[in-house]
């Protein structure tokens, strides 16, 4: 994931945590997860499908702050 792809993480991820994002700013969200293979294709396709989505995008919520997280850490062991 490039720099660029984490800034938009970051910010999708706080408006996505915070209940403030679109439908547009929360699949962007999910499909950049899906791009960097931290979310499977079922889930996505699930989320997609409107199937058990609140949970899907809560556990999506763990997972972009751990691929943050993971992100921050990398840097700072350079």
């Amino acid at each position: 994931m490039n720099n660029s792809d984490l800034q938009k993480l970051l910010s999708l991820s706080q408006k996505v945590q915070s209940g403030k994002a679109t439908k547009d700013q929360t699949d962007q969200y999910m499909s950049l997860l899906l791009q960097n293979k931290s979310i499977t294709a079922k889930q996505y396709s699930d989320y997609k499908s409107n199937r058990n989505v609140d949970d899907i995008v809560n556990a999506a919520v763990v997972i972009g702050g751990i691929v943050l997280l993971g992100y921050l850490l990398g840097k700072l062991t350079e």
